[in-house]
């Protein structure tokens, strides 16, 4: 995996899982690389912090600033986890954790919802890792570079899940 980025951007969507009300917290970095992901029932300060120690157990390092909505929960818990780090809190600069909830959202749909919280869990963990390996930063790229990359992760997946050998 690529070094994570010092500016992280967070944020929190609302699940419907058998009728109850959950939210899917996440962090993106700068680059939008995904960087962890919970699904909990609780948007509360206590809720944030456990996010909080969740992504900081994960990437193991502490991120220069950070990037929110402007939900207080966020603010209570950066004070207890990461009282050091800066913390900007803007309507438009949280765009990029946003755009991250739209690959989610058209899943959760042709799944037809989740069943369960842990179901959700372990389903957008994996999503969000296979999902950024097919999606390299096609801006950056040239065309001959682009095919190139995707013809790569393309084997590397068919030896990985062993398609190669189904076919």
């Amino acid at each position: 995996r690529a070094r994570t980025g010092d500016k992280w951007h967070l944020d929190e969507v609302f699940l419907k899982i058998n009728g109850v009300t959950h939210y899917l917290w996440r962090a993106v970095d700068q680059n939008g690389v995904v960087l962890d992901i919970l699904v909990q029932p609780k948007r509360d300060r206590f809720a944030a912090i456990r996010f909080f120690r969740k992504l900081l157990r994960a990437t193991g390092r502490k991120p220069r600033v950070i990037i929110t909505d402007k939900l207080r929960s966020y603010g209570a818990a950066k004070r207890v986890v990461m009282p050091g780090v800066a913390h900007r809190q803007h309507r438009y600069l949280n765009d990029r954790a946003e755009n991250s909830h739209q690959p989610t959202r058209e899943r959760e749909r042709r799944m037809r919802r989740f069943k369960s919280a842990r179901h959700a869990q372990r389903f957008v963990e994996v999503h969000g890792i296979v999902a950024s390996h097919f999606r390299p930063r096609r801006h950056l790229l040239s065309a001959v570079d682009y095919r190139r990359l995707r013809s790569k992760r393309f084997r590397i997946w068919n030896e990985v899940t062993g398609a190669s050998a189904l076919a």
